[in-house]
């Protein structure tokens, strides 16, 4: 009897032994603790790697360096990239549609029927005692793609890259000899050269026709219906050939300057909060955040991803991936660096939240459209989990060793 009732207990410590064996060698299969992106170390050894043939440079964020990439950015203003262009002229070109009327002396003797014209037009002063002077107010006509109108009785005409007060004159010296002082008065009635493009959150896609008034990039969006969003979150973004020039509106609106002429063929987009960062790693929320036009601090972006977490961050391994501007860096880092397709240069800049005085620069560093803010796990964060994984296995093994008779 005795002998009957120790056999369970050697059966059963085989499988005790086993069972930990096994969740030990499992254990150490594990290669990685797992991770939400690199170490603090793998981001300084970045430099060493590159990024296709450009150099990664690490830039420790300083007041001197916020102040370098400040100064950098400040010049991409309307005014100093495209300028206040001078007001359209009345040049005539290909495509305008021009408005012809004309007069004729009595004896007429070419164009029209007898014109009655008020007592207060400009007519009336030049119909005489003798007569009434005849008038002819010829169909619209569009300037070909040769440049020319053709007027009866006086031919092709020269009207592309000349006022109209040009064409008039040329129309009477052609009319010279066949009809009686002939006047002539020419109208540009519309204008196919000088337009600009409105689109983007307006009230009206359209084109707007500058006119010699010289035409504001307000008076444009005005003409489009406005903006359909909040002032304090659109950006206006300019096109003129190959330029491409972003601006906040509240900028536009406060600074007098930046509402500058706009010249024909540019482009205005109205954008809605075009702007916006990616947020990676131990932050408090892992995002893509959308920012205003009117453009982010680093403390403000932080502040929107709810700051770091406690439990896992690296106060001083917080990295921003930017490409930049090469004018933003130091001159001798930018001057050696090999750069992208695109000349800018893979900066990885570095903050560190443990120092106090990071927080007064951090007030001031610029966040760019594109940027990725990426948090990493603070040193001690792999030993926290690998013994919260020992500490899980241990109370397992011990509930399988009291369950296992």
């Amino acid at each position: 009897m005795h002998l009957l009732q120790q056999r369970p207990l050697h059966r059963g410590r085989p499988m005790r032994v086993g069972l930990i064996a096994a969740l030990l060698l499992s254990l150490g299969a594990c290669s990685s603790l797992g991770a939400s992106g690199p170490t603090s170390r793998a981001v300084h050894a970045a430099p060493g790697r590159g990024l296709g043939n450009a150099d990664i440079k690490i830039v420790d964020v300083t007041d001197a360096v916020t102040r370098q990439v400040l100064q950098a950015n400040s010049g991409l203003l309307f005014s100093e990239v495209l300028g206040d262009a001078p007001p359209i002229g009345s040049i005539v070109g290909r495509g305008d549609v021009l408005g012809i009327t004309i007069w004729e002396a009595p004896p007429a003797a070419l164009f029209g029927t007898q014109a009655a014209f008020g007592t207060n037009s400009t007519a009336a002063i030049l119909a005489t005692s003798s007569g009434s002077t005849q008038q002819t107010a010829l169909p619209e006509m569009m300037v070909d793609s040769d440049g020319r109108i053709q007027i009866p009785f006086a031919g092709s005409i020269q009207a592309e890259g000349r006022t109209p007060s040009q064409i008039e004159r040329q129309i009477a010296g052609r009319l010279a000899g066949k009809a009686h002082d002939p006047q002539i008065i020419v109208r540009l009635v519309r204008n196919a050269n000088a337009n600009v493009t409105v689109v983007g959150d307006v009230a009206e896609n359209t084109r707007v026709t500058l006119t010699p008034r010289g035409e504001r990039l307000l008076d444009v969006l005005a003409t489009a219906g406005g903006v359909k969003q909040p002032v304090g979150k659109m950006t206006i973004q300019i096109t003129r050939g190959d330029r491409v020039v972003s601006l906040p509106l509240e900028t536009v609106i406060l600074n007098p300057s930046q509402n500058i002429r706009l010249q024909s063929d540019d482009v205005v987009t109205a954008l809605y909060q075009p702007f916006s960062f990616t947020s990676l790693g131990a932050a408090g929320t892992s995002a893509e955040i959308p920012f205003e036009g009117t453009g982010l601090t680093l403390a403000q972006a932080l502040g929107r991803i709810g700051g770091l977490k406690d439990d896992r961050a690296n106060t001083r391994g917080v990295f921003i991936f930017r490409l930049e501007n090469p004018t933003a860096l130091d001159p001798a880092i930018a001057a050696t660096a090999r750069r992208t397709p695109d000349g800018r240069i893979p900066v990885i800049y570095r903050v560190d939240m443990s120092n106090p005085a990071t927080f007064f620069v951090a007030q001031s560093f610029p966040i760019r459209n594109k940027d990725v803010l990426y948090v990493s796990n603070a040193p001690l964060s792999d030993i926290q989990k690998f013994v919260q994984i020992v500490s899980g296995m241990a109370f397992t093994v011990i509930g399988l060793g009291q369950a296992i008779p």
